[in-house]
């Protein structure tokens, strides 16, 4: 059996914690996957270099180029990794912005994982009351454990590619990638209806559509 995740993160700076983040999630849930049986790959949709992109669909309503290989990627995907640093007490524009763009029914059923950073604990909260109810609109299936990681989370200088996690924030991503996996290799292959399906289902009863 395999599968693939694709690992969404919204981090600013390069290096910084946010991908650091992603990176420790997916390669406990890769790691969790072959624990079951499950040969897990991961596909990472970097957004930075995708802004530019993403403010011309918003525009035009056309994903081109790089961009439209990262929504396709998660479409097909079996599970998301999703990290965004916190601004203003919730999810980055950025990070907001690409899953505004998702053709509807994209994560439908689909386990998603959702993380964020912050330089302070405070903002913890984050994941409770605005990503879990974000990925819900969206029909996604979200593990119950969500990952938070402060600066202080960090056995390094957060951001720095020599940066560990800290024992707290290592059993999170343990657990995380645990909850992930379960739904993943539980879930029935084809589970998810392709665009086909969604685009008939959203036309409604065929017959009732002649009779408009």
């Amino acid at each position: 059996m395999t599968a693939t995740i694709a690992v969404v993160t919204a981090g600013l700076s390069d290096p910084s914690s946010t991908r650091l983040l992603a990176d420790q999630l997916g390669k406990a849930a890769v790691e969790a996957l072959g624990q079951r049986g499950v040969d897990a790959t991961l596909e990472v949709v970097e957004l930075r270099p995708l802004a530019h992109a993403l403010t011309d669909q918003l525009l035009t309503g056309f994903a081109t180029g790089d961009l439209a290989a990262a929504e396709e990627t998660l479409a097909r995907a079996d599970a998301v990794i999703a990290v965004t640093p916190v601004f203003s007490a919730s999810y980055s524009g950025l990070f907001k912005t690409f899953f505004d763009v998702l053709e509807p029914g994209a994560l439908d059923g689909t386990p998603v994982l959702v993380a964020a950073t912050a330089g302070t604990a405070r903002h913890s909260l984050v994941l409770e009351h605005a990503l879990r109810p974000l990925f819900s609109h969206l029909h996604a299936v979200v593990v119950p454990t969500g990952v938070f990681a402060a600066s202080e989370d960090w056995g390094g200088a957060a951001g720095t590619s020599q940066s560990a996690p800290a024992s707290g924030l290592a059993r999170r991503v343990t657990r995380a990638a645990g909850e992930l996996a379960a739904l993943v290799a539980e879930r029935p292959r084809g589970a998810r209806p392709d665009q086909f399906d969604r685009d008939l289902a959203a036309m409604g009863d065929f017959e009732e559509l002649l009779k408009g």
